[in-house]
């Protein structure tokens, strides 16, 4: 297809400055909300390469929104850049190799995904200056989604209100078109507060917010047996009340990450959780205090953008990876269980090829394998907006997410050459939808259709306002 071809040569010409941007970006891993200097080097190319600029979008400093074009159409390309603590790792060393200085690191990609979305929407923004053509193609550059739901805020605050339509992609193992399931979560810190007192002297005298979040756990732990088998519940302590045993803990704090495969069922085990922490501080004479700290929603398909996305996919092909880039993908291989392996290919629905350390294929959109039960804050938009999403190949076959072998692969041959492909995908499906009206129109009807009688509701309140310090103390 000729427009096709057009779009992925404007790719290439632009690819060089979009790998180096990827590249600074994994040199400067930040956390959520805190990436000030990633959102920096995303507002630089989107003015160099002529696009309008709006900065701080929804109030959030690490939000950034280019746009160009003028009518037609809004096209939205959505890009991340935060990093994840923990996951620091030396460049294409496949063995663990922390770097100096926080820990951070590029354990998810992201610093090869926003890259790749900016340089699938300069590429539209070049075709329709080149042809002509009304549209508006956006850049939305996206702060915090690993566990800040920077996006939910956005279109709580309707910074996509007059999108047409959106596209995505994360980094993954295989070339396809993501499978639009994820779980709904919300984050939700629960502070006790107790009564200190002499651990030995006077313990009758004490109420341990400690001993509170402690109880609250174990009830938590038992409810798991009787909750829905695709939700999940994860805790981590903020505060457990100091350091000394001698004295009685006055003051406890714990996060939970609930999650489930739908709002509703969010909500009905959100109000368990509640009741547990309610019993814990009955419990130990204690007073519970719980805030909202982020949620998402979950994911919502739209069969039009799919079968769009996967046309492109496969007039495209797989990424040209070659024998080098198999090589160093078998290092980092050799690191992982055959379990790791096993799952990647299980996850994607095809049979176990082994040996293979690269992607070779483009799944086809019949085949599913075993849904993701992680979230992402995409969700949010998938609801207002027709929504689809590509899965990028630019890694070894069996690594797992959040891993410092993720880190490590961020900035090879191969990582590039799969960010450069799969911003081809995104850069065709969204030329393909604007020269062919019918490609929204459809996908329209059907987000109205899957959304008829469900209508969304935000996870987020309007009382509830971005965590801006909720990386603090990462470091």
């Amino acid at each position: 297809m000729d427009n096709t071809e057009q779009i992925w040569r404007l790719i290439d010409a632009k690819k060089p400055d979009f790998e180096a941007l990827a590249d600074r970006i994994w040199h400067m891993p930040e956390l959520a909300y805190t990436e000030t200097r990633s959102c920096a080097e995303h507002t630089a190319m989107l003015q160099q390469q002529g696009f309008r600029v709006t900065e701080q979008v929804a109030g959030i400093p690490t939000a950034v929104m280019g746009e160009a074009g003028e009518g037609g159409p809004v096209i939205a390309i959505l890009g991340e850049y935060d990093a994840l603590p923990g996951l620091s790792q030396e460049a294409g060393v496949a063995e663990p190799r922390p770097l100096p200085g926080p820990g951070f690191g590029h354990g998810c990609g992201h610093n090869l995904l926003g890259s790749a979305s900016l340089l699938a929407a300069t590429a539209v923004k070049d075709y329709l200056a080149a042809h002509k053509l009304p549209g508006r193609v956006r850049y939305y550059g996206c702060p915090a989604e690993e566990g800040g739901a920077a996006k939910g805020f956005m279109v709580r605050d309707g910074a996509f209100s007059d999108v047409d339509i959106a596209i995505s992609w994360h980094p993954a193992a295989f070339a396809a078109v993501q499978e639009a399931i994820s779980l709904a979560n919300t984050r939700i810190d629960f502070s006790f507060t107790g009564r200190a007192s002499h651990a030995a002297a006077a313990p009758h005298l004490g109420r341990s917010a400690l001993d509170a979040v402690e109880l609250m756990n174990v009830g938590v732990n038992y409810m798991r047996e009787h909750m829905p088998s695709d939700a999940r519940v994860h805790y981590a302590y903020l505060d457990a009340g100091g350091v000394a045993p001698n004295v009685v803990q006055p003051t406890a704090k714990v996060r939970y990450l609930i999650r489930a495969r739908d709002l509703v069922e969010l909500k009905r085990l959100i109000e368990r959780v509640r009741k547990i922490a309610d019993g814990a501080a009955l419990m130990t004479e204690t007073k519970v205090e719980a805030k909202i700290v982020s949620g998402v929603s979950n994911l919502m398909g739209n069969l039009p953008l799919e079968r769009a996305m996967q046309a492109n996919f496969d007039r495209l092909g797989p990424p040209p990876f070659d024998d080098a880039d198999r090589a160093k993908a078998a290092e980092f291989q050799a690191t992982l269980t055959e379990e790791d392996v096993t799952a990647s290919w299980r996850r994607i629905g095809l049979p176990v090829r082994k040996g293979v350390t690269l992607c070779d294929v483009v799944v086809p959109l019949e085949v599913r394998g075993a849904p993701m039960m992680g979230s992402t804050d995409v969700g949010d938009v998938s609801w207002v907006v027709p929504t689809v999403q590509a899965r990028g190949a630019v890694y070894a076959i069996g690594t797992p997410g959040h891993s410092w072998q993720l880190t490590g692969q961020g900035m090879l041959p191969a990582a590039h050459k799969g960010m450069v492909h799969v911003a081809k995908v995104m850069a065709g499906t969204a030329v393909d939808a604007i020269l062919n009206p019918a490609i929204i129109e459809t996908a329209k009807a059907d987000l109205a259709e899957r959304t008829a009688g469900n209508p969304y509701t935000p996870v987020l309140s309007p009382d509830v306002q971005p965590p801006f310090d909720m990386s603090k103390g990462a470091a």
